[in-house]
């Protein structure tokens, strides 16, 4: 079996930008600046006697620096560069979120599934939009709004029920954490399709839910 390191360079994410010495603040201003994506801040991590720490204070934190910091992280999404810059600033560490339902919608699959479908996509010729790889081994797949509603019924004709599949359509309400976000020592999300001007124009739900239902299948 292939590891996610090799798995990686097959899909091309050795071309990824560099990040290293970019700031999260940069990076947001650049999401917004150059992808048009809303982005907010959200928690950030602490060294708390050399052991990183979310700043939410919860020792169980699922996502340590990774999550939303407030109720209404929805109404401090923004996609203006200047806003963002103007946010980071008051916190360079924050995590970088994307909400969904507004410029693209995300399918999360598991990340073994992900590079399954991945591999079958490249055979098939698919043009893919942006892929993530989080810490939590969950692939997050961006196409276009309106995925959420629609896949229930797209897994459907396909022979599945929806229930069936760990296959996640995150719309409205939702979002996702962006490069290179940090869950605690976990390590850092990772561009698995990066954005290039190539993809700007995502995918629909439809042209991307059949290899990904198969590889969901095959990993349950």
């Amino acid at each position: 079996m292939m590891s996610v390191e090799e798995t990686i360079q097959g899909t091309q994410t050795a071309q990824l930008p560099q990040q290293r010495g970019e700031s999260l603040l940069e990076t947001a201003v650049r999401y917004a600046e150059e992808r048009h994506w809303d982005v907010f801040p959200g928690a950030w991590l602490d060294a708390v006697d050399g052991v990183q720490r979310c700043s939410c204070g919860q020792p169980e934190c699922e996502a340590p620096g990774a999550h939303p910091t407030r109720p209404d992280w929805a109404t401090q999404a923004t996609g203006s560069a200047t806003v963002a810059r103007r946010m980071w600033q008051k916190q360079p560490n924050a995590a970088i979120l994307l909400p969904t339902g507004r410029t693209f919608d995300a399918l999360s699959v598991p990340e073994t599934a992900g590079f399954l479908a991945l591999a079958r996509m490249e055979r098939m010729e698919l043009t893919l939009g942006p892929v993530t790889l989080t810490p939590d081994r969950r692939m997050h797949f961006f196409v276009l709004p309106g995925a959420s509603v629609k896949v229930p019924d797209l897994v459907r004709k396909l022979g599945w029920a929806p229930s069936s599949l760990d296959l996640v359509a995150l719309g409205e309400g939702a979002y996702v954490a962006a490069p290179p976000t940090r869950f605690g020592s976990r390590g850092a999300v990772q561009w698995a399709c990066r954005p290039t001007p190539a993809n700007r124009w995502l995918p629909d739900a439809e042209e991307l839910i059949s290899p990904l239902a198969y590889a969901c299948g095959r990993d349950r």
